[in-house]
Parts: structure tokens; C-alpha cells; sequence
């Protein structure tokens, strides 16, 4: 049993099993239109796949997460790096990020549709940051946890400063910073949604919240499930390739682990 266990999805796939039974079992008990049973929301799930339109919708929302994603990784990861290696600009933008870390991204939603309207940008800049803090923040405990040493001996070798970050602290740094870019996935994908609640033009957030408007629960809970099955194929996803990329830090702590 516990080698089954140990097998790829085995695990998650039990889960998720027994989160829809509790999931019948608490509906059939509680008896109300606002929670249909399990059976009835995964009947909804062939409509919406289905459905031309939908599909349309939920892919638009992906391309804008994948965007504000691709932006935040662009522009907080190097930001992050350099505030690991400077004092100077660590001291600059430490006391800013206290203060906007905080805000909820969401709420910024309002604001952002009078500067932009409710299209595209709008929901891409608040993609962007609500991915951006966490990247910014691991890269920056990446960067400050390389080794003085390993800095020095590239300074030695005639390395300049920029050398120095692409070839020594980025590398070193990188299991941190794929750490933040993994949990940028998931913050990506709450902002998304809460954006497409408010600027309801279409995405999946916007088929969330009309089925909510028009009491077709059953349709409310399919989407949550879509959107929760997406959040994991994504997550899995980016956990197969994070394990190629840092193959050789997993191997240095199960080394380390098992030195002790």
C-alpha cells in the first residue's frame, strides 16, 4: 500500500476522491439550491468543455495569465537578484515593498480599469502584480544566500559585475527563485480570476460570476472545479520542469539528508 502510495498522482488523485465525496456527502446533509451535490456540478463539466465559447474564455484567460506571468518574471526576478547583491537598493526598495505587499492586488482592480478600461491590460497589469512580490522576494533571499566565496573566486577569474550575476548568482540562486515563480503560478491565477469578476467582459472569472448571477450553482461549482484543475495541471507542470532545471540541488539535500 505504501509503494501505491508513492507513485505519481496516487496521492493527489486520493485527495481529490475523497474531498468529492466529503463533498456529496456534506450537500446531501445540508439540503440547499447553493450547494448542489458533487454528481450534479461533474455533470455540467461536458457542456462547459464542450462549448466553443467557453473554451474561448477559459484559453483567454490563460494567455493573459501565461502574459502577466512572463512580464513579472522579466522585470521582479532581476530587480529581486540585484536587491540580494546591493545594499544601496535594498535599502531603496525595501520599505516601498512593506507597504504595497500587503494590498491586496484585486483591490487595485477599480483603479486600474480608469487608467486602462476593462480590457486586456487592465487584467494583465494585475496579473503582473500579483506574480511580481513573490518572485521579487525569493529571487532576493536567493541572491542573498550565495556564498561571498563563490563571488570572490569569480572576481579573481576577471569576471565584471554583470558576469558575476548571470553566471554565478543566477545559477545559484535559481531553486529560490523557480520557489517564487511557483507560488507566482498560483497568485497569477487568483488575480486572474478576481479580475475577470470585475472587468466581466469574458475569461473564465466572467463565466463564474454570470452562472452566479443567473443561480445556476451547479454551473458555479463545474467552473470552480475547472479552475482548481487547471491550477493543478499547471503546478505539475511547472514542478516537472523545476526538477530538470535543478536536478543538482535536489541531488546536494538528499546528499546532505542523508549525512545526517
Amino acid at each position: 500500500m505504501k509503494s501505491l502510495l508513492r507513485l505519481p498522482g496516487v496521492s493527489a488523485l486520493l485527495v481529490c476522491l475523497a474531498l468529492l465525496l466529503a463533498w456529496q456527502a456534506a450537500a446531501l446533509l445540508y439540503d440547499n439550491a447553493g450547494l448542489p451535490t458533487a454528481g450534479q456540478a461533474m455533470r455540467e463539466l461536458p457542456a462547459i468543455l464542450a462549448d466553443r465559447d467557453s473554451l474561448l474564455d477559459i484559453l483567454g484567460s490563460l494567455r493573459r495569465m501565461v502574459i502577466g506571468f512572463a512580464l513579472a518574471l522579466a522585470v521582479a526576478a532581476p530587480i529581486g537578484l540585484m536587491m540580494g547583491r546591493s545594499a544601496l537598493l535594498e535599502s531603496l526598495l525595501n520599505p516601498l515593498l512593506m507597504v504595497v505587499y500587503p494590498i491586496p492586488k484585486a483591490a487595485l482592480m477599480p483603479l486600474i480599469m480608469l487608467w486602462l478600461g476593462v480590457g486586456d491590460a487592465s487584467k494583465i497589469l494585475v496579473v503582473f502584480l500579483g506574480v511580481s512580490l513573490p518572485l521579487l522576494y525569493h529571487s532576493y533571499q536567493g541572491a542573498r544566500a550565495v556564498e561571498e566565496k563563490m563571488l570572490w573566486s569569480a572576481a579573481a577569474m576577471g569576471m565584471n559585475g554583470l558576469q558575476r550575476m548571470v553566471r554565478v548568482v543566477l545559477p545559484a540562486a535559481l531553486p529560490e527563485v523557480l520557489t517564487g515563480c511557483r507560488t507566482g503560478i498560483v497568485m497569477g491565477l487568483i488575480t486572474m480570476i478576481t479580475s475577470e469578476m470585475i472587468a466581466r467582459q469574458d475569461g473564465a472569472g466572467n463565466i463564474l460570476f454570470n452562472a452566479m448571477d443567473m443561480a445556476q450553482y451547479e454551473l458555479v461549482y463545474a467552473m470552480i472545479v475547472v479552475i482548481g484543475a487547471l491550477g493543478i495541471l499547471l503546478d505539475v507542470c511547472f514542478e516537472s520542469a523545476r526538477a530538470r532545471l535543478t536536478h543538482w540541488a535536489d541531488r546536494q539535500s538528499d546528499a546532505a539528508a542523508g549525512s545526517l
